[in-house]
C-alpha cells in the first residue's frame, strides 16, 4: 500500500492529463454510440420508405378512379345530348387541337385504369394519376374554349343552319309533339347538321331510340 501511496505522491500531476484522456475517450465512445444509433434509424427509415413506395393505398386509387368517372360523366353529357353538341360544336370537332388533346388524354386514362384498386403498384398508380390529371385538365380547357366560342368559328349561314337544327332537335325530343312530327324534325335536323357537326354514335342512337319509341306509341296496339 505504501509504495502505491508513494507513487501517487510522486506522480500526482499525472491525474490531470489522464483524467482528460479518460474524458475524451468516454466522449468518443458516446459519440460513436450516437452515430451507430443514427445510422440504424436512417436505415430503418429507408427500409420503411421503400416498403411504402412499393405499395399503394387502395383509397388513393379509388379517389383517382372517382375523378376519372366524374370527367367521363361530363363528357357523356355531351356525347348523349345532340342539343348540347349543337350549342357547343367544338366538343366533337376533331379539327380542333384542344378537342384532339382531351380525347387523346381520355384514351390514355382509360387504358391505364386499373381493374382492381387493391392491387396496384406505386409505379402504375403514378402513371394512372398523371393520366387522370392530364385528362381532367385537357377536358376542362376544351370545354371552357367550346363554351367561349360556341358557334363562332362557323359562317353566318352555317350558324343559321345550326340554330334551325337546334329547334328541330327540340321538337324531336318533345313528348308533346306527335310521333310523325318528331320523326320529321329529326330527319330535317340531320340534314341541317350534315357537313357541320359529326354526331357521336351514342348520341345518334339515343335520339333515334326516343323517336322510335314515340312512333311505336303512336301506332297503338294492333287490331285484328
Amino acid at each position: 500500500m505504501e509504495p502505491l501511496l508513494e507513487f501517487a505522491g510522486d506522480y500526482w500531476w499525472l491525474i490531470f492529463p489522464l483524467s482528460g484522456a479518460f474524458a475524451a475517450w468516454g466522449d468518443s465512445l458516446s459519440k460513436a454510440s450516437k452515430r451507430r444509433h443514427k445510422r440504424k434509424v436512417e436505415l430503418y427509415k429507408i427500409r420503411y420508405q421503400n416498403q411504402q413506395t412499393s405499395q399503394t393505398q387502395p383509397d388513393e386509387v379509388k379517389a383517382l378512379m372517382g375523378t376519372h368517372d366524374a370527367v367521363n360523366q361530363q363528357w357523356l353529357d355531351y356525347e348523349l345530348d345532340v342539343g348540347k353538341l349543337i350549342d357547343f360544336p367544338m366538343m366533337t370537332d376533331v379539327r380542333e387541337p384542344l378537342t384532339v388533346a382531351f380525347l387523346r388524354a381520355k384514351r390514355e386514362a382509360d387504358a391505364l385504369r386499373p381493374a382492381n384498386p387493391d392491387s396496384v403498384s406505386a409505379e402504375r398508380c403514378a402513371e394512372y394519376r398523371a393520366a387522370v390529371n392530364d385528362y381532367e385538365v385537357a377536358f376542362s380547357v376544351a370545354e371552357s374554349e367550346a363554351r367561349r366560342i360556341r358557334a363562332g368559328s362557323f359562317s353566318d349561314v352555317e350558324r343559321q343552319r345550326l340554330a334551325k337544327a337546334r329547334k328541330l332537335i327540340n321538337i324531336a325530343v318533345d313528348a308533346a309533339a306527335s310521333p310523325a312530327e318528331r320523326q320529321a324534325a329529326y330527319r330535317r335536323a340531320r340534314r341541317e347538321l350534315d357537313g357541320l357537326i359529326v354526331l357521336p354514335d351514342r348520341a345518334v342512337n339515343r335520339i333515334e331510340e326516343q323517336v322510335a319509341r314515340a312512333l311505336e306509341r303512336g301506332r297503338g296496339p294492333a287490331t285484328s
